[in-house]
């Protein structure tokens, strides 16, 4: 079936893995996570799983990584210190994981943009482990995205446009879920404020796309699960890009999110707040030309039009 194509990078990262040496008794709740997130989407490939079903799949999984003690337990913030997060390192880390692995999915709507997006954030995790003082982190870091990078680098050759072979759910749920976990490996125990930005910096493209969905279906009185037509490579399309060009436009902004996810880690404190409000400012610009969230949705472009037009 050419919609289980991403069994074969599920298949690819699990003889990686394997071969590598990497399992170990602590990745047993991240390794029987995967399995049942890919059983899931073989499950709703075949039989269409309604979003109820496929939301407590990956609740479960969420879970069973939380039980497993893979969460971030403590966040330094500047000024007050080290800030112990109690209970709320569950709620944090098992939205994270399903947050990530649904924003992957979200995507997943043009020949090779799920796959080229998951390769540019793979890549950017990789760099960054090969760059940071090797641990016990960075030593499962690095080799599980470089596995999970060439694996999804292999499926891209056959699933860019015109795509020979397509992902489905099967795909896009197990890349997600790889990154979510991959990023939270990186922030285990304990992190600083901004190091955990970086991984939402490094995932710009999902991770707004979806946030300006959710405002997109509150606003016009959707359900928040209920799918559209005005996700960003949608917008692209109605603006005249070609299907090849809309997804080179967003691989260029996966690739500038993943640049200053880079320069955010190396950063002064009042460096890495203007960058972020730069970022956010570029994000808000983008999205209202675009017209991510409603056509006439444009608060700064309509404010900087206004204070044009009393200055002439």
């Amino acid at each position: 079936m050419p919609r289980l194509g991403g069994l074969a990078i599920f298949i690819g990262v699990a003889v990686g893995f394997v071969v590598g040496g990497l399992y170990e008794q602590r990745m047993l709740s991240i390794t029987l996570g995967a399995i049942i997130i890919v059983i899931i989407g073989i499950l709703d490939d075949m039989y269409e799983l309604s979003a109820k079903v496929k939301f407590g799949g990956q609740l479960l999984v969420a879970i069973m990584i939380v039980k497993s003690g893979l969460l971030v337990q403590v966040l330094y913030i500047p000024i007050l210190g080290d800030t112990e997060l109690g209970w709320l390192a569950y709620p944090i880390t098992v939205f994270w994981i399903v947050g990530i692995t649904n924003a992957i999915n979200l995507i997943d709507g043009l020949d090779g943009l799920s796959a080229g997006i998951s390769s540019i954030v793979l890549a950017t995790l990789a760099y960054m482990a090969f760059t940071s003082p090797w641990g016990t982190g960075t030593a499962i870091i690095l080799p599980l995205a470089l596995i999970a990078l060439a694996s999804t680098i292999g499926f891209l050759f056959y699933n860019f446009h015109p795509a020979k072979i397509f992902m489905g759910d099967t795909g896009a749920l197990f890349l997600g879920y790889c990154i979510s976990v991959i990023s939270l490996l990186g922030l285990y125990k304990s992190v600083t404020l901004f190091s955990f930005i970086v991984p939402v910096i490094i995932l710009g493209v999902p991770v707004f796309d979806t946030a300006f969905a959710i405002i997109r279906r509150i606003v016009n009185k959707k359900p928040i699960s209920a799918p559209d037509k005005s996700h960003l490579h949608h917008r692209l399309l109605a603006m005249g890009f070609s299907h090849r060009k809309t997804v080179l436009i967003i691989y260029a902004f996966g690739i500038f999110f993943s640049v200053n996810a880079i320069i955010f880690t190396s950063a002064t404190l009042w460096l890495s707040i203007i960058l972020l409000f730069v970022l956010i400012f570029f994000t808000e610009i983008i999205a209202e030309v675009i017209g991510l969230v409603h056509e006439r949705y444009k608060p700064l472009i309509s404010f900087y039009k206004k204070v044009k037009k009393r200055e002439d």
